[in-house]
């Protein structure tokens, strides 16, 4: 019986280090997506009022650990059943991101400023943020898990679920603790600002001096970085789509002594500039569908107006 249970303790010892190990690795490899996931949330609710601030991040995080409950199992489950359909459905997930993306830079020219009355209440504004938030994170979070799952594809299947509810954990505390911080830097300035001495109250200053460029910038990443996610999945999803953006980048790539850092922005160019159109793409026919449910809806009225 000691025999048995030392070989046991051996075990769960050897995939510990195992589960510890490809979680680095894993971590490593999903530290783009959370940049991107960190300035895309920070963005969410960048326009919120500061006394709901801390209330939608931790709403956004409830519905965040939500997604990554669903989307582990699922994963597992599609990888070891159907894993065909890992691609097409991160597509339709960068597609989404891409339409997210322009819809944002169209809603100025789309939603004009209404008068005050007509204006949403801010309770329901809240919803729609954390909603919205919500849904931009299940996207992002199924390519963490996506490419976790890449990572330890071929180990044992203790070693895959451990590595990958390590990863949705790590992601979510990691990302809405970022974005609590950043939402609260300009409390976090103001109790600098009150101390007697010079360097932590220049400190304290100086925070609340950036902290709305801060948000301004991060803002415009986070935007940006939808078109960068959703064309990087949406350019490795198609065949030869990606060869053919890197066979472009490669003059780039050659340039003497900053070929290093052209090659590789040649490629994010490309990868925007195809989350662009297809996002584009997708707002079209979006808009195109409305229109004719609309155009629908008011001939439906009228015959029943009629009779």
């Amino acid at each position: 019986m000691a025999t048995g249970l030392l070989a046991l303790l051996d075990d769960i010892t050897s995939i510990l280090d195992d589960v510890s190990a490809m979680t680095k690795v894993a971590a490593g490899k999903t530290a783009g997506v959370l940049g991107d996931d960190l300035a895309l949330n920070a963005q969410q609710v960048a326009e919120v009022r500061a006394d709901r601030e801390l209330p939608v991040v931790w709403a956004v995080a409830k519905g965040s650990a939500l997604n990554k409950a669903v989307l582990v199992p699922t994963a597992l489950a599609i990888s070891a059943f159907a894993p065909w359909l890992v691609t097409p459905l991160l597509m339709l997930g960068g597609a989404y991101l891409c339409f997210e993306g322009v819809e944002k830079l169209a809603h100025p020219w789309l939603h004009k400023a209404a008068p005050g009355p007509q204006a949403p209440p801010p309770s329901e504004d809240e919803r729609a943020k954390v909603r919205a938030a919500v849904r931009t994170d299940f996207v992002l979070s199924a390519e963490i898990i996506v490419i976790t799952l890449g990572t330890v594809a071929g180990r044992p299947l203790a070693t895959q679920v451990g590595v990958m509810i390590g990863i949705a954990a790590l992601m979510t505390v990691g990302v809405y603790g970022l974005v609590a911080g950043i939402v609260r830097l300009d409390d976090i300035g103001l109790y600098l600002s009150r101390f007697p001495d010079g360097a932590r109250r220049q400190l304290g200053r100086a925070i609340l001096t950036g902290a709305p460029y801060l948000m301004r910038t991060l803002s415009v990443v986070g935007t940006a970085a939808m078109f960068l996610v959703g064309g990087g999945i949406l350019t490795h999803g198609f065949p030869g789509a990606h060869e053919a953006i890197d066979h472009l980048a490669e003059p780039a790539a050659d340039v003497p002594l900053l070929g290093g850092v052209l090659g590789p922005v040649a490629v994010l160019v490309a990868n925007g500039l195809a989350g662009i159109l297809a996002g584009a793409a997708v707002f079209g026919v979006q808009r195109g569908v409305r229109a004719a449910l609309a155009v629908l809806g008011i001939g439906l009225t009228r015959n029943a107006a009629g009779h």
